[in-house]
């Protein structure tokens, strides 16, 4: 590699891959039971049907759909930490963008799972591809997220190459694998330039994509007439919460990775204040969404649309709803206020509230109004069943698992960025520093001007001159007297 490679990072970096201990296999052991345990239930569903959930008329929806919102938001951290802050040149970054990125593409694919499976049969999913009316948002939505996975997967490959040229490098056993997927990479100024020129491309796209994606999954609940679903804030209102819940799930990941992998020395406090600060600013608008939504349809006071919302508020789901509010998005609010609060301990326990209240929000949005249909019809009952559960859970320690065995085989933190930081961040931030200062040229030294003389000063002078000037005329009339006298006496002698 010319130039791309730092033996003192890279092999703190590549450490982090080899001879996991005891703790990781403990890990896996404990991920891979709870995922064999969503096999069964999920087995146990495919065999007797969807009758085996809590699901039926009216309740059409519940734990799945709200699993596929859920991960779908978590999906949009990428997005943030790695897409956009590479765009707008944030420097501190560059250890966290791949943390990022694997959140994304693996996120997304449970989300696309809860899907298929809620819908009982997965040969079901065929009839949208082949039957799909354009005006559906449910058809938007699968292009979508196609579309976002694809461009996820490319984005998160991009960055990629030159560590697994890296990798390739240090023939371990391993090696013919990473040398395949790194594509005769050699670092050279051409290779770098192509490279970091698709890379700021699929930066600038996946923006709009991402955006698109949840706006999309929010209009399959706005355009819908159901009471509380068909809101026009629906649209940012998902995508900020998209936002609010990747960052809480990117800050768990880095502070796992950072305690089990030792990496406190590339993952700094500073990055974990940082990101708290931009999760607070997150908490800020999803307590002013919140508070618009139930404002407005409280105010409305339409019944069809009250008793969902009266359900939530007084009603069955009260305590759900008020732990969200308060647990999950004003405590959260307060922790990340103070500068003590976004320690890498604050930000855990703030984004553990979060990612619970999100689920629930996700749940409540769902639930309560599927519950009071405005089509005359008796209203429905809706409990969970173990199937569910255990399905949910298995998806979370499958995407988990995953997760872990990334980091097992490739390295979570980007070698040649925090390298390329490391080696030209620093004179380019100064420059870019310098940049946005006014340019002030230095002026040539000034003569030193003579101190005016005051008024005292000229008074002095006067009188020193006037007594001057009278001792003068004094000296010289004494000197004609004694002249005179002198004239005087020598005549007196000669007479």
């Amino acid at each position: 590699m010319e130039g791309m490679s730092n033996p003192a990072i890279d092999n703190r970096i590549v450490a982090t891959m080899r001879r996991p201990g005891a703790g990781f296999y403990v890990a896996a052991a404990a991920l891979l039971s709870v995922v064999a345990f969503g096999l069964f239930a999920y087995a146990t569903q495919l065999l007797e049907g969807l009758r085996t959930t809590g699901m039926g008329r009216p309740m059409y929806w519940g734990v799945y759909m709200a699993n596929f919102v859920f991960f779908i938001g978590i999906s949009h951290a990428g997005t943030l930490i790695s897409a956009i802050l590479r765009v707008v040149g944030a420097e501190w970054r560059r250890p966290i963008t791949r943390c990022a990125e694997v959140i994304t593409v693996f996120a997304l694919i449970f989300g696309a799972m809860s899907v298929i499976i809620d819908l009982g049969r997965p040969d079901r999913v065929l009839n949208v591809l082949q039957n799909g009316r354009p005006q559906s948002p449910i058809l938007w939505d699968v292009c979508c997220i196609s579309v976002y996975l694809t461009g996820s997967l490319i984005y998160l490959y991009l960055p990629l190459i030159p560590d697994l040229a890296i990798l390739r490098d240090k023939k371990g056993m391993l090696a013919p694998l990473y040398r395949l997927m790194s594509l005769g990479y050699r670092g050279t100024p051409k290779q770098r330039m192509i490279l970091e020129r698709a890379i700021s491309v699929m930066a600038i796209l996946i923006i709009p994509i991402a955006v698109s994606v949840h706006t999309v999954v929010s209009y399959i609940f706005a355009t819908t007439l159901q009471p509380g679903w068909h809101s026009t804030i629906f649209g940012p209102y998902f995508v900020v919460g998209a936002i609010f819940s990747g960052l809480a799930g990117l800050l768990i990941a880095m502070a796992i990775i950072r305690k089990t992998l030792r990496l406190e020395w590339v993952m700094k406090d500073i990055h974990f204040n940082n990101l708290g600060l931009v999760l607070l600013t997150m908490c800020c608008l999803m307590n002013y969404f919140t508070f618009n939504i139930y404002l407005v349809e409280i105010t409305g006071n339409e019944p069809n649309v009250m008793t969902p919302v009266m359900e939530k508020v007084s009603g069955e789901y009260a305590i759900p709803f008020w732990g969200m509010i308060i647990g999950g998005f004003i405590l959260p609010t307060i922790i990340l206020a103070f500068p003590k609060g976004r320690t890498v301990t604050g930000c855990v326990v703030a984004s553990v509230l979060i990612l619970v209240a999100m689920w629930l929000e996700r749940y409540l949005i769902i639930v309560p109004t599927l519950m009071h249909p405005r089509m005359p019809w008796r209203e429905g009952l809706y409990a969970p069943t173990w199937v569910e559960w255990g399905i949910t859970a298995g998806c979370i320690s499958a995407f988990a698992f995953l997760y872990m065995l990334f980091a097992r085989f490739f390295p979570i933190v980007s070698m040649w960025e925090v390298h390329e930081g490391v080696q030209e961040s620093i004179p380019h931030v100064t420059g870019r520093f310098a940049s946005y200062m006014p340019v002030v040229r230095p002026q040539p030294a000034a003569k030193p001007a003579k101190p005016r003389p005051r008024v005292g000063q000229y008074l002095a002078s006067a009188s020193r001159w006037v007594v001057g000037a009278g001792a003068k005329a004094g000296c010289k009339a004494r000197s004609k007297e004694i002249r005179a006298l002198t004239r005087e006496g020598n005549g007196a002698r000669r007479d």
